[in-house]
């Protein structure tokens, strides 16, 4: 399945001032991570390096399974993505922001998750999403900036419990249930539009 056209521009407007992303040399290292089921968030992951990249930033791309020893010190900016199957994100996603909070929540951050009742246009944002609004509240501090976004269907990829059981949910929330439906819910277009929040992203000085 091919995703939708890139477009990017050139610049953008904030508080009134112009920022030309190719000369105003505001590159920035920038971590992301991801914790990934089918791959989606991977590919969400993969959407926002292109366009943090079109913009002069450096990104690494990296699994949370291997994050641990990494020298977080070395980068400028956090981004985590993760997928939920079943009502909750991974165990050891929790685990690692809670043990690199400090060192997280010390630089610019953002915080994303990846599941299907985002769908729906009542739960898409942060404070209306169920599994948003539980993992923060597990989560003893609060990253910087937050989104949400709609996973995809492809029944074909699922094994015979974790399809038969997508698709009893899917039948009990209204969504797709035939065997080889393939359905892409994610608004790419708020996907770009968030790299360019993790573009902006600065840090916040205290007093």
């Amino acid at each position: 399945m091919r995703l939708p056209a890139l477009r990017l521009p050139a610049a953008d407007f904030t508080a009134g001032k112009r920022i030309d992303y190719r000369s105003a040399g505001h590159q920035m290292n920038i971590l992301l991570i991801y914790s990934t089921t089918d791959g989606h968030t991977l590919q969400i992951c993969q959407r926002l390096r292109t366009v943090l990249k079109s913009q002069s930033h450096r990104v690494t791309l990296m699994p949370l399974g291997e994050c641990a020893g990494l020298d977080l010190a070395s980068f400028d900016k956090f981004v985590v993505g993760a997928s939920v199957r079943y009502g909750t994100h991974r165990p050891e996603l929790l685990e690692f922001m809670q043990r690199n909070g400090p060192r997280l929540n010390s630089q610019p951050n953002a915080f994303f998750s990846v599941n299907l009742v985002a769908r729906k246009p009542d739960k898409n944002r942060p404070d209306t999403n169920p599994y948003m609004v539980k993992f923060l509240k597990r989560l003893s501090w609060q990253p910087g900036e937050l989104a949400v976004f709609a996973g995809k269907i492809d029944y074909s990829l699922y094994g015979f419990f974790d399809r038969h059981i997508i698709r009893f949910i899917m039948w009990m929330t209204h969504g797709p249930t035939g065997r080889r439906e393939v359905i892409d819910f994610t608004d790419w277009a708020q996907v770009d539009a968030f790299a360019h929040v993790i573009s902006r992203m600065e840090r916040a000085f205290g007093p």
